[in-house]
């Protein structure tokens, strides 16, 4: 094999190597130029090396660095908890719901205030339904820390008594986000009162966004307005989230025509309509949240949240609780 020094006439072109070979000609480019006079002649020469290119502004080497962390720790720079695995949705009566739990289950056995025991159980009770496929957002009351409705009987104005409890359901969602995280489930916490260094603020696309990126909303501070239930919030934002239906969790297994824990001859119903709820003012969920859902065609599933496995039964169609739907 021949190898031919090559050398460019003019100081802006490429200098190289030209092997020749059973492969025929070929020129590698190598070095770096100079100004240096060939002897017996014009051109210029080079000295052997790499080619230096300019450097790299430091706004990209930054850039490079950035991502090269995210690469490494997913989660925009951050340790990411551990991932839960999901299956396949197919197996799924519900793909898509919002659960909506009172304030007061939060609180167990206490008369007032969280419990811790019972906000790790309920969170894994999610985790466990998230594992089957399903996206989960969640509307929580607020009525373990202050109720609007028990405090305007009392002779407070009743937009602020309402404020304060939208204050008090912020509260809930953050406890309950750190019992999720804790147990690896990514939770985003959206209030419909703005407050950035808390939560972010309920906007309903980047709530969509979560839900595909399979994080658990937490939708907060109720509709945001005074003279409306967490109930009818969990109505609005079933339906602004594409929810297939609404979970009402409770402490009773079902809807009964009387209160089971004051009467033993209570019945329980296995389904109803919309209508037989209004008319027989059972307690399901307020009028305007039931109005809305029979608006909307949006099946109703109240059952006892805190029996363990009991959600994911309802996500996997079995027979749990009480369904409300038709009727309209």
């Amino acid at each position: 094999m021949a190898v031919l020094l090559a050398f460019s006439p003019e100081p802006g072109m490429m200098a190289g190597i030209v092997c020749l070979g059973a492969g025929g000609p070929a020129f590698r480019p190598v070095g770096r130029w100079r100004r240096r006079s060939v002897p017996g002649g014009g051109g210029h020469g080079f000295v052997v090396g790499c080619p230096r290119a300019a450097p790299p502004p430091r706004s990209v080497k930054k850039t490079v660095r950035e991502w090269a962390v995210r690469r490494a720790r997913p989660g925009n720079g951050r340790i990411s908890p551990p991932i839960i695995t999901r299956c396949p949705m197919s197996n799924l009566r519900f793909s898509q719901v919002l659960l909506k739990i009172s304030g007061e289950a939060l609180a167990g056995g206490r008369p007032f205030g969280i419990d811790n025991q019972t906000i790790t159980n309920f969170c894994r009770e999610i985790v466990d339904a998230t594992a089957l496929g399903a996206r989960i957002s969640l509307v929580i009351g607020g009525g373990n820390i202050f109720r609007g409705v028990s405090e305007q009987a009392a002779g407070m104005d009743r937009s602020s008594a309402d404020y304060m409890g939208m204050l008090a359901t912020v509260l809930n969602a953050l406890a309950v986000q750190e019992g999720l995280e804790k147990q690896g489930l990514s939770t985003r916490v959206m209030s419909a009162i703005t407050m950035r260094e808390v939560c972010e603020p309920y906007i309903r696309r980047r709530a969509l966004h979560h839900l595909d990126k399979g994080r658990v909303v937490i939708c907060a501070a109720g509709t945001g307005n005074p003279y409306f239930t967490t109930d009818t919030a969990a109505a609005l934002r079933a339906m602004e989230l594409k929810s297939e239906a609404i979970l009402k969790g409770t402490k009773v297994d079902g809807v009964y025509d009387k209160d089971p824990a004051k009467h033993a001859d209570a019945v329980k119903f296995d389904e109803l309509t919309y209508m037989d709820v209004l008319e027989k003012r059972l307690r399901v969920m307020d009028t305007t949240a039931i109005s809305l859902a029979m608006d909307n065609h949006m099946p109703i599933v109240v059952f006892n949240m805190f029996t363990a496995g009991n959600l994911s039964r309802v996500l996997t169609g079995e027979p749990v609780g009480t369904v409300v739907r038709g009727g309209e």
